[in-house]
């Protein structure tokens, strides 16, 4: 009998490209297909200023975007997500395994402290890269935006605010996601190692902890979500106040005096519902796509 592969292991001369391919294909997928869904997200965070822009529910803003100014304004944007997300995932899935390779996360028992490092790390290197696109994306994204070109949008940003325009969140974007990450990929191998502890290929395995992964993680960090979706749409706004936003901090304080505790959860509802299926199906793909690459 041929001997049974074990659908986790990689070779090791072809860990770190395998992973950084099946990672650029495991990110295009997932922000393509949930796109939707962030778009009403990025809607419901920001302070519109325009009633027809306040939605009260994902629902609500589904019925009226799509009535109001088409399917397609809900895919605007999109481009940017596919330019940037194949990249960045790259980047993260490669550090992700070989930090955790490094930081012994492949040894047996449990190796919650390195599999958090390898996320936390994977973090620091993926958002650097794809933090100018995910400002593009929410300019893009927002009610009557003039923008239907990336490329356009991004030069526009560059020429009226600079390049601080693309970085202004960024220690905001680490502040989430150094978190977000942590959490999602060390609950992501804890239900991973427990619903599937032989490491057989599981398909189900990968979206249920992925799901539950993303879900927890998306919950905690939303009220640093608010305030990131803030600073990168801050040169749209006509509010003194939110234009002259410099840092987390005065995002914080624009939300307190806006909408006090319940401010903080702005699109916690559409965030929760585009993450799980997300990182469901990042975590789904990645598994696939190692598989498939390895066995080429």
């Amino acid at each position: 009998m041929a001997e049974e592969i074990d659908y986790e292991a990689l070779p090791a001369n072809a860990g770190f490209a395998v992973n950084m391919l099946a990672g650029a294909l495991a990110g295009i997928s997932e922000h393509a297909v949930m796109y939707p869904v962030d778009s009403i997200k990025t809607r419901m965070q920001v302070f519109a200023t325009s009633p027809v822009a306040v939605y009260s529910s994902v629902g609500n803003a589904f019925s009226r975007i799509s009535s109001t100014e088409g399917l397609r304004a809900l895919w605007r944007g999109v481009s940017s997500v596919v330019l940037g997300a194949g990249p960045a995932h790259a980047v993260h899935f490669g550090t992700l395994e070989a930090v955790k390779e490094l930081a012994g996360g492949n040894e047996a028992g449990n190796q919650w402290v390195a599999t958090s490092l390898a996320g936390a790390s994977a973090t620091i290197a993926s958002d650097a890269l794809m933090n100018p696109f995910d400002v593009v994306k929410q300019r893009m994204q927002l009610h009557k935006s003039e923008f239907r070109s990336v490329f356009t949008c991004a030069r526009t940003v560059f020429r009226n605010e600079g390049l601080t325009a693309f970085y202004v969140s960024y220690p905001t974007t680490l502040a989430i996601s150094i978190p977000f990450n942590a959490i999602q990929f060390t609950v992501y191998e804890q239900l991973k190692r427990f619903m599937n502890p032989s490491h057989q290929y599981s398909p189900t395995t990968h979206i249920v902890s992925g799901a539950v992964a993303g879900a927890v993680a998306a919950a905690v960090t939303t009220p640093l979500d608010v305030a990131k979706t803030i600073l990168q749409t801050r040169g749209t706004s006509a509010d003194s106040d939110i234009r002259n936003c410099r840092g987390m901090t005065d995002a914080f304080r624009v939300i307190w005096r806006r909408d006090g505790v319940k401010g903080f959860g702005r699109g916690l509802t559409p965030r929760v519902l585009s993450i799980m299926p997300s990182t469901a199906l990042c975590w789904l793909s990645y598994e696939f796509f190692k598989a498939v690459i390895r066995t080429d």
